[in-house]
């Protein structure tokens, strides 16, 4: 982590530093990046190549194992929304229905809407929510297991990230103050099959 946010910090300043051409800093995000890249006491950013260009992850030579990653988030709601949703009561239908099955198409959709994931075959996709504490908002949790070479957190954050879309775009003619927030992996697995 501390690693990341010294080359951001180091990014900034090249990148806002008016004096310097764009083609020095361009030149200059480069070595940072390749600087990063060689430092054995790092880790490695696996999705970039020698020359800094974003390229896929070689997995072929990773053993099929099973890999689940559960990941959670929120969207806050003002109460009266909470129970519009819970008493059915949203003019646009059953919002964690129409969620649910949202964020079980998005995590099979993943690798078309992030360019660099593999496409998995995904064996279970579940989805489940929970009232807030106080009637707040809507918690989301996305669990995703694969027998695969690589895991599947991608398709768990994306499974919340959509739900939570589409909870806001169900609601949003009845609550102009939704956010959401938190979205996070919690917990990932990997087990011999």
């Amino acid at each position: 982590m501390c690693v990341f946010v010294l080359l951001i910090h180091n990014l900034r300043c090249v990148i806002w530093a008016s004096e310097t051409p764009f083609s020095s800093r361009s030149e200059a995000v480069f070595e940072l990046l390749r600087d990063l890249m060689s430092d054995s006491d790092s880790q490695k950013l696996t999705h970039l190549r020698e020359d800094g260009s974003a390229a896929m992850v070689d997995v072929g030579d990773k053993p099929v194992i099973r890999r689940e990653a559960t990941a959670s988030g929120k969207i806050l709601l003002q109460s009266e929304t909470v129970a519009a949703i819970t008493e059915g009561d949203v003019p646009k239908g059953d919002v964690l229905a129409v969620a649910r099955v949202a964020g079980i198409q998005a995590a099979k959709r993943t690798a078309d809407l992030i360019p660099l994931c593999h496409q998995l075959p995904l064996t279970k996709v579940a989805v489940d929510f929970e009232t807030l504490p106080e009637s707040q908002g809507i918690g989301i949790r996305a669990t995703v297991r694969t027998d695969a070479k690589t895991g599947v957190e991608m398709e768990a954050l994306t499974a919340v990230s959509i739900a939570a879309l589409t909870i806001y775009d169900m609601c949003k003619a009845i609550d102009k103050t939704m956010a959401i927030s938190e979205i996070t992996l919690v917990e990932k697995t990997k087990a011999a099959i």
